[in-house]
């Protein structure tokens, strides 16, 4: 039966795109995935399409995971491996580490390492159960820490805010680093090409991960607005107080920027986490006033004593974005939301993906080109551009 439905599942990956190469296929094809699933999963879930989460932490929050076989195959594409590289995975579970080697072949090298040794201890026994045992050197450590290297090729599978040194150190020239980087709660796996001084993307795709920890752990500011509403800020919030701004509004305004229905807003939310002044993400308990409004689109932002939110409505051949303002200041709230919209459908809409940049601490600042969208992070600055 797992033969059946394995074969089924490079066949769903090869139609997608997620598979595009032999390498991948293969080892597609020659890892049992159910043997590194939890005890009792179903062979129709471990062949399925879904994260099977492995641990939670005492709030019931997924701190570990066997990632859904599309990120895999498509993380494996990005990172370009061949025989006979040295390859680091940060955030083992042994599955991922398993068709690594099969790609690197006997003559390369794995090195799989986690912070957490219940992890790590799990993925060494069902890599030696599977037979991998010999091929994959499993380590307890922090993943921003340095691994004994090179590596031609780096693979984090855990939620990564910023990029470690120790990646930008321990990666060869011209080696890649795919990672899955969170931008103010947008993320992209991103696979970087080093060149000199710094990285320069080479793909990005959507994907959503569970946080990394130790070291390279990132904490949101939170902000309590009362009423089961909590907004998160990825640096400080906005000076000034927000209490009781909920109490004042609703104020609508309408963009005029439109989209099929059903439909994918992953772009416009890239844009806005970068681009939208006092952008933030909420937390809206059940039963709260903004729960039908933030369930879609928990994305707003903050402007002086006002808060906008994402909202929608039907239109001709889709629906039409638009902005749910509340506080004081909502109506110019709803405003600086709306002109985001806008200013995104002009500019980024038209040119698809966009292109990412990272210029470690020390590197030369002054190649970073004159039109990119910068982020600070604590290692370094990521760039954005536009593709023309």
């Amino acid at each position: 039966m797992t033969s059946v439905l394995r074969s089924d599942l490079v066949e769903r990956l090869r139609v997608t795109g997620a598979i595009v190469s032999a390498p991948v296929e293969a080892a597609f094809r020659a890892v049992p995935r159910e043997h590194f699933m939890p005890p009792g999963t179903a062979p129709q879930t471990a062949y399925g399409s879904e994260n099977v989460v492995t641990k939670r932490d005492p709030a019931g929050t997924a701190i570990s995971s066997v990632t859904a076989a599309d990120v895999q195959a498509a993380m494996l594409e990005q990172a370009d491996l061949r025989p006979g590289m040295s390859v680091l995975e940060v955030g083992s579970g042994g599955l991922n580490a398993a068709l690594i080697a099969e790609i690197v072949g006997p003559g390369g090298r794995v090195v799989s390492v986690d912070i957490d040794p219940s992890v790590t201890a799990r993925a060494a026994q069902m890599l030696a159960g599977a037979g991998y045992g010999d091929r994959v050197t499993v380590l307890t450590a922090d993943g921003d820490d340095d691994v004994p290297g090179p590596f031609d090729a780096i693979i984090v599978t855990v939620g990564a805010w910023d990029i470690a040194p120790a990646w930008h150190r321990q990666l060869t020239a011209g080696g890649t680093l795919v990672v899955p980087l969170v931008m103010n709660g947008a993320t992209r796996t991103i696979a970087f090409r080093r060149e000199t001084d710094h990285l320069v993307s080479t793909s990005a795709r959507v994907a959503g991960f569970v946080a990394m920890q130790g070291h390279g752990r990132h904490d949101d500011s939170l902000v309590d607005l009362g009423d089961g509403v909590t907004l998160r800020f990825d640096g400080s919030p906005p000076p000034g107080p927000l209490t009781g701004v909920l109490a004042t509004g609703p104020v609508e305004a309408w963009s005029g920027v439109l989209f099929p229905d059903p439909m994918s807003w992953s772009d416009l939310y890239l844009w806005l986490a970068w681009q939208l002044p006092g952008f933030c993400r909420l937390t809206v308990g059940e039963g709260s006033p903004l729960d039908r409004h933030a369930r879609l689109f928990p994305v707003g932002t903050v402007h002086e004593r006002g808060l906008a939110l994402i909202r929608v409505r039907p239109a001709d051949r889709g629906v039409e974005f638009g902005a749910l303002a509340f506080g004081r200041d909502a109506a110019p709230a709803a405003a600086v939301l709306v002109e985001q919209m806008r200013a995104w459908n002009r500019h980024a809409r038209p040119a698809g993906e966009p292109s990412f940049g990272y210029w470690p601490a020390g590197s030369d600042r002054t190649t970073i080109p004159p039109d990119a969208a910068v982020l600070a992070k604590t290692h370094g600055l990521l760039t954005m551009r536009t593709r023309r």
